[in-house]
C-alpha cells in the first residue's frame, strides 16, 4: 500500500507542472499524512524545543487536536488564556482558570510553557485604559500586574514574552497607553518587574515583521541592544513569523541571523506560513501549494538550525491545525498555513520541518 501511494505522489509531482491553465491537483489524504511511521514525532526529532499557541477550549474539547499537541510537541504557549485582559480583568481581580488549567496540562504531559504575554498595546482591559492617576501610579500599576502574574507561576512557567509588538512599522516606539503614561522605560521596568519576580525565568521582547524588511528589523535591534547595554534583564528575542509562502528566503534568513547576533537566545515565537495572502477567495490547496509551503518550512528550520546551539530557544507555530488558525478569520479567506491539516494529519510542510535539520 505504501508503495502505491509513493507511485502517486510521483505521479502528483511529475504532472503537477504541466497543468498550467488549470489548478493544480490536490493531494490524495494519505500524501498529508506523511511520514507514515508514526515513530518519528516532531518532538523526538527536532534538537531543539518544538511547541505550539494553544486553545484551551480545544484540548478540552476535540481529542484529536490534544492527541496531536501530547504526541508531537514538547513546549506550549497559552494562544489567550496568559493575556492581560483574560488574568487581570478588573483592578482587584485575578482570574486564573484558564492559564492554571494550561499550566496543569503541561506539567501532566511534560510539556515546557512559555508564557505570553505580560505587557502587549493591544491587550489593557477597559479598567487599565481609564485608569486614572500620576506617573508613580501607573508604575506601580505596572508593577503589580506583571509581578502578581510572573509570582503566581512562578517554577511553573520558564520563560515568559514580557513585551509584546512595541516597535511600529517605521522602526520607532509605537504610541500606547503605556507609552504615554510611563514613556520608553515602561519597556525596561517591565522587564525588571518580571526578573524580580522570578529571577529563574527567560525575558523576551516578542514582535513581527522581522523578515519584512530592514526598518521594523532595526527598530527592533535597537530596542533590544539599548536594553542589553542598559544591563535590563533581557534573555531572548522572539521572531514572531507570522509569514507566507513567497516572503524571500533572503529576508528570512536575515530576519534569523540578525537577531542571532544579539547573541541572546531566538524563539520561532509564533509562525504559520500562509499560502494564500492574496485573499483568492476560490483558491484550494494542491500539490504546488504544498510543496512550495514545504520548502518555505524547510529553509526557515533549517537555518535556524544553523544558529548557536545554545540560543536556540525553540520554534512554536501559532496553534496546530489548519482549521484552528487565526488566518482564515481574520482574512476571511481559504487558507493552510499550518504543518497540520483540519483534520491534524501531517502535510509536506511537516516533512519540510523534519528535512530542515537533516
Amino acid at each position: 500500500m505504501k508503495k502505491y501511494w509513493l507511485l502517486i505522489w510521483a505521479v502528483v509531482v511529475a504532472t503537477s507542472g504541466c497543468l498550467k491553465g488549470q489548478d493544480d491537483p490536490v493531494f490524495p489524504s494519505p500524501d498529508l499524512t506523511i511520514p507514515e511511521d508514526e515513530s518519528i514525532t516532531l518532538q523526538s526529532a527536532l534538537p531543539f524545543p518544538i511547541g505550539a499557541a494553544v486553545n484551551n477550549n480545544l484540548i478540552r474539547t476535540r481529542a484529536p487536536y490534544r492527541d496531536v499537541v501530547i504526541k508531537e510537541l514538547n513546549s506550549l504557549t497559552a494562544e489567550n488564556a496568559m493575556k492581560f485582559s483574560q488574568l487581570h480583568p478588573a483592578e482587584n481581580t485575578y482570574t486564573w482558570t484558564e492559564a492554571d488549567f494550561l499550566v496543569e496540562f503541561a506539567r501532566q504531559n511534560n510539556k515546557r510553557v512559555h508564557g505570553h504575554t505580560l505587557i502587549w498595546y493591544k491587550n489593557p482591559p477597559s479598567w487599565a485604559l481609564n485608569y486614572q492617576g500620576d506617573a508613580a501610579a501607573w508604575d506601580r500599576l505596572l508593577k503589580n500586574h506583571v509581578q502578581t502574574v510572573v509570582n503566581h507561576f512562578k517554577g511553573k512557567v520558564v520563560s515568559w514574552d514580557v513585551v509584546n509588538e512595541a516597535i511600529a512599522e517605521n522602526g520607532t516606539l509605537r504610541d500606547c497607553i503605556w507609552l504615554q503614561k510611563l514613556g520608553p522605560e515602561y519597556i525596561s521596568k517591565s522587564f525588571i518587574y518580571a526578573h524580580e519576580a522570578d529571577p529563574n525565568a527567560l525575558l523576551f521582547y516578542n514582535d513581527y515583521g522581522h523578515e519584512y524588511g530592514p526598518t521594523k528589523r532595526n527598530g527592533i535591534l535597537k530596542l533590544v541592544n539599548d536594553l542589553k547595554a542598559q544591563g535590563v534583564p533581557i534573555h531572548g528575542i522572539g521572531l514572531q513569523m507570522h509569514t507566507r509562502y513567497n516572503m524571500s528566503n533572503n529576508n528570512i534568513a536575515d530576519a534569523i541571523n540578525t537577531a542571532a547576533a544579539t547573541g541572546l537566545k531566538v524563539h520561532i515565537a509564533e509562525v504559520e506560513i500562509s499560502m494564500n495572502p492574496d485573499n483568492i477567495q476560490d483558491l484550494t490547496y494542491s500539490a504546488g501549494l504544498a510543496a512550495q509551503q514545504k520548502a518555505k518550512y524547510e529553509f526557515l528550520v533549517r537555518t535556524y538550525n544553523a544558529i548557536p546551539k545554545n540560543q536556540q530557544f525553540g520554534i512554536t507555530t501559532w496553534n496546530v491545525g489548519d482549521s484552528d488558525s487565526w488566518i482564515r478569520g481574520e482574512y476571511n479567506r481559504p487558507d493552510w498555513p499550518l504543518p497540520f491539516d483540519d483534520n491534524y494529519h501531517r502535510k509536506a510542510a511537516y516533512q519540510g520541518i523534519l528535512d530542515g535539520v537533516k
